[in-house]
């Protein structure tokens, strides 16, 4: 089959997690061919198998990869749309149990809630919040508060609202499209560690060679 002025185009992702150890040009890329049957040949063409069990990740040059793509098609044209460096995380998933999940969920539920808390009640204990509320309570109204007035619930209320707007979150539900604060702060701790592995694997000449 003849593949000379054919132009095969390719993109993948910086990051791309599978679930078994024979990975597939198919699992990691998504190629585009105005002959189909190319595809469908390139698609289950092995890219890299991982040793061993546990949790794998290999870094892959798109050059080796186009070079295994001409292994198959050598009079192939490839056009990359996508990264330069792959990040290939392999790892079997392991079935849990819903009790262990539900377990897990409300362990960090809790670590969540008394850190917030935590931190809150430091904030406020460092501008002395009950302190300005007596002086501002004293100074309207005349009279000394008691510790709960209208200063107080105002300013719970007000703060739990704040939070909510801020985390654009409740529940299920968004009130903006918009992704959340904690969603930003995730995408970029894993550009952080996606560049970290990249910039160390081409340091130390260990990108991952496919076959």
């Amino acid at each position: 089959m003849g593949t000379t002025g054919q132009i095969l185009y390719i993109k993948g992702d910086k990051n791309k997690e599978v679930t078994k150890s024979d990975v597939l040009l198919g699992d990691i890329l998504s190629m585009e061919c105005s002959d189909q049957t190319i595809v469908n040949r390139l698609k289950p063409v092995r890219l890299l198998k991982a040793n061993g069990q546990g949790q794998k990740r290999y870094v892959v040059s798109i050059l080796e990869v186009i070079a295994k793509i001409h292994e198959v098609c050598p009079n192939l044209t490839v056009e990359n749309l996508g990264e330069t460096d792959l990040i290939v995380t392999i790892e079997e998933q392991k079935k849990q149990k819903k009790v262990v999940q539900a377990v897990k969920s409300f362990f960090v539920l809790l670590v969540t809630f008394i850190g917030a808390g935590f931190s809150i009640m430091s904030f406020n204990n460092d501008v002395d919040v009950p302190k300005l509320f007596d002086q501002i309570y004293y100074l309207v109204t005349g009279t000394t508060s008691d510790g709960f007035t209208i200063l107080e619930l105002t300013y719970s209320l007000g703060m739990s609202v704040g939070i909510l707007l801020f985390f654009n979150h409740f529940g299920k539900k968004r009130f903006t499209p918009d992704p959340t604060p904690m969603e930003v702060e995730m995408r970029t701790y894993e550009e952080d560690i996606e560049m970290t592995l990249i910039d160390e694997y081409s340091r130390k000449g260990k990108e991952k060679d496919v076959g």
